[in-house]
């Protein structure tokens, strides 16, 4: 299944408190639980106004329901092709 890059502009997301996070968190995760294992949520990065965010999800339109359902903003997709890391150049 394809794995998936969203960049979500979030202005001061850096500045999310330990419960904000939590909550949007849980509002995620219930929102996944609905729409079935077909689409996963991985891992997210929060940098200072952007949030990076990894999914597995069958396409990019599974994705951005997600978004939409969730009013989260997805203002990048984009399907991961490789991953490399310091092992490759072995």
């Amino acid at each position: 299944m394809p794995k998936y890059i969203i960049e979500r502009e979030i202005p001061n997301a850096g500045a999310l408190t330990t419960d904000d996070l939590q909550g949007i968190s849980q509002k995620s995760c219930s929102i996944l639980k609905n729409m079935g294992p077909q689409i996963q949520w991985v891992e997210s990065f929060v940098t200072e106004n952007k949030v990076y965010c990894t999914y597995i999800a069958p396409n990019e339109e599974e994705i951005r329901k997600h978004a939409e359902e969730g009013g989260f903003p997805a203002n990048a997709i984009n399907e991961i092709k490789s991953v490399i890391d310091p092992t490759t150049s072995e």
